[in-house]
């Protein structure tokens, strides 16, 4: 897990994810919002924000957390993981407003993009039906190539995580489950017991 695209509807914690992915794979945190839009939410034409993206997948090691599908098959044909928040639609919603609330809205450069209006909510809110499939598809056809992780809630999020550290802290570099080396399993059982 060296390149990482984190990709879901508004609100489903890709942010959070991508910021605890980063710091446990050591890797540089690129949240597409802040990469697009400046401070007074100018977006870039789609051509830079484009070239700025084949830039930023050019190198060795990265996360990227991004919800633009137009642009998406840049990241998919150049990861090896794909993380999909694939939350429900209420705790989608609950994030957008949990967030205006934590850090209020507006553009804060530091990954935190909040702004929420009419066509905000109701992206979000029916983002399942419309938005979902094409995402989908364009993983099966783009990211083929790469491990796709599907995290339907913050629980399940949150174990990823703490797996993903477990597996980076291991000497054997491996999952701790299905390596094949013995002395390796056992010496990753005894720093997850």
């Amino acid at each position: 897990m060296r390149k990482v695209a984190i990709v879901g509807c508004g609100g489903s914690g890709k942010s959070r994810v991508a910021r605890e992915l980063g710091r446990i794979l050591d890797a540089p945190v690129t949240q597409m919002d802040a990469a697009f839009y400046d401070d007074e939410w100018n977006a870039l034409p789609r051509d830079k924000f484009t070239d700025v993206q084949r830039e930023l997948v050019a190198q060795p090691r990265w996360v990227i957390d991004g919800n633009d599908n137009s642009t998406l098959q840049v990241r998919l044909e150049a990861c090896d993981t794909v993380v999909l928040m694939d939350v429900s639609t209420v705790a989608a919603l609950y994030g957008i407003f949990s967030r205006q609330l934590r850090h209020g809205a507006g553009h804060k450069g530091n990954g935190v993009h909040s702004r929420i209006h009419w066509g905000v909510i109701k992206y979000v809110a029916t983002y399942r039906r419309k938005m979902r499939p094409r995402v989908m598809a364009k993983i099966e056809e783009f990211g083929s190539g790469a491990d796709v992780v599907l995290l339907a809630n913050r629980r399940q999020a949150l174990r990823r995580l703490r797996k993903v550290a477990a597996e980076q802290s291991c000497p054997a570099r491996a999952p701790c489950l299905g390596v094949r080396d013995e002395r390796a399993q056992s010496v990753c059982r005894g720093r997850m017991a």
